[in-house]
């Protein structure tokens, strides 16, 4: 039998492009079953747990289909939060980079306005969480008409966050003449009944999976009074001495007190949870996707948007309340064929906790001891001199795709009549750039934007700043983040 790879699929050149660069060597068993059947434009309806490269499964073919011309939304994914849904953008536009492919993430506490200046501009992709794509949809400033996809992921989730009346109401306002694809990793009644209300002869795929973990992950379990958990997670870190760790509570009580204790105690770390403003949030998960810090510790929703390919140690803090949280803490290490290890906090109130997890995930948590302190001695100056030192972020998607890309600003925009045409028309002018150099661009009210691809960004620079566009004389550097 031959060997998987991404070449089956006949995809565009710029597709493959953007494959190579991140990474993607072999398909995951859920791109193999979803890709091609996505491809004959079929509904589906996939259950695949997370981790399982299910976002690229519908990734590749939306942007693969995705037509660069039309100026309205032809993809719309819905998210449960803005986390996933930040994620879920940047995966999209990382695998359609080449193609010039524009997503655009829309979720609530960002003010609608900028959302809605955003909308005006070409966009391919549309990823948001339902509350605020229904209310761009009531308010009109979402274009539905062009809409031929539609993904709900993460659909046992979204429904029970309390999102059903809006997801029905946004199926509801869709082209009846559109693919309809729901992702879940259960699928319990109330997303069975969704899929059979609004979707056409659906093909049901089921990942099966040895156990609901990977192998690559090793679990253990630590029994441990409550008082004492402090004091254990500073041993055990110590010992594991990780080069990336997450660190999982079951409130944003607990993740402050950790936070802090761990913060004092003089650990590279950072805190995420709901309570924080959206900005911080993000900015968090942009530090630990960058290496900037080796511990997060984290509540369960705040870290779902967390995708990274290298968190060597999962420690669950708390022991999750739900079943399927813990599959979905654990996922997080052991990703891209990585090794991971994930460990697990037991006090003496959560034999039927456990149980419940140990039941469902098909195997005993295998018991550990704490470490010993002649261990964590033995340990410490290892510890202590990684502390001191830089995370090395070896799988960084974004910044692999980005790296021959430049990012110009001009200073003109809607205000001086500058088109799209205008500034395409400048830079293939130039000596040696070609219109396959030049990425997204984006035109606001007094400045603009655009991609410069393949290292020609520092060519297209100097020579901007001595063209006119449109016959305007416009200032050009290299846009600050």
């Amino acid at each position: 039998m031959s060997e998987k790879n991404f070449d089956q699929f006949q995809l565009s050149e710029e597709i493959y492009k953007s494959l190579a660069i991140l990474k993607y060597q072999q398909p995951t068993e859920v791109q193999m079953e979803v890709i091609p059947k996505a491809m004959e434009n079929q509904d589906l309806v996939v259950k695949s747990q997370t981790g399982s490269g299910k976002t690229a499964s519908f990734a590749i073919p939306i942007c693969e289909k995705a037509e660069w011309e039309v100026k309205q939304p032809q993809a719309l994914v819905l998210s449960p939060t803005r986390e996933l849904a930040v994620q879920v953008r940047e995966d999209i536009s990382n695998i359609g980079r080449f193609k010039r492919i524009k997503a655009l993430a829309l979720y609530g506490k960002e003010p609608f306005s900028v959302q809605k200046e955003e909308l005006k501009q070409k966009t391919h992709v549309v990823v948001g969480t339902p509350g605020r794509v229904l209310d761009h949809i009531d308010r009109g400033t979402l274009e539905l008409s062009r809409i031929n996809h539609l993904i709900i992921d993460e659909a046992d989730e979204m429904l029970a966050m309390g999102f059903i009346d809006a997801v029905e109401s946004i199926i509801e306002a869709m082209p009846a003449d559109r693919v309809t694809m729901v992702f879940s990793a259960t699928l319990p009644e109330n997303v069975k009944q969704l899929c059979a209300k609004f979707m056409n002869r659906p093909v049901h795929i089921e990942i099966e999976s040895e156990g609901l973990t990977s192998e690559t992950i090793e679990h253990q379990g630590i029994d441990v009074k409550e008082a004492d958990k402090l004091s254990l997670l500073k041993d055990v870190t110590v010992v594991e001495n990780p080069d990336s760790c997450m660190v999982f509570c079951k409130t944003k009580e607990h993740v402050n007190t950790v936070f802090q204790e761990l913060n004092e105690s003089g650990y590279p770390c950072e805190k995420l949870h709901g309570g924080l403003e959206q900005e911080d949030r993000f900015a968090v998960m942009d530090g630990f996707k960058q290496g900037e810090f080796r511990y997060l510790v984290a509540t369960d929703v705040a870290a779902r948007g967390v995708d990274i390919d290298n968190v060597t140690l999962i420690i669950n803090y708390d022991v999750p309340a739900e079943k399927e949280s813990y599959v979905h803490r654990t996922g997080r290490t052991g990703r891209a064929g990585n090794k991971g290890k994930a460990i697990t906090f037991m006090t003496p109130f959560e034999g039927k906790t456990i149980r419940a997890i140990e039941n469902y995930i098909g195997f005993e948590l295998p018991r550990a001891e704490a470490p010993s302190a002649e261990q964590v001695e033995a340990s410490r100056y290892a510890f202590e001199e990684k502390s001191k030192t830089t995370r090395i972020v070896r799988n960084n998607k974004t910044a692999r795709i980005n790296k021959d890309i430049m990012k110009l600003h001009l200073s003109g925009g809607k205000k001086k009549k500058i088109r799209a045409l205008d500034i395409v028309g400048t830079i293939t002018s130039i000596s040696g750039v070609e219109a396959e150099d030049i990425g997204i661009i984006t035109i606001k009210e007094n400045f603009s934007y655009v991609d410069i691809l393949n290292g020609k960004g520092s060519l297209v620079l100097q020579e901007l700043n001595r063209t006119p566009v449109k016959g305007k004389s416009i200032k050009v550097s290299e846009a600050v983040k």
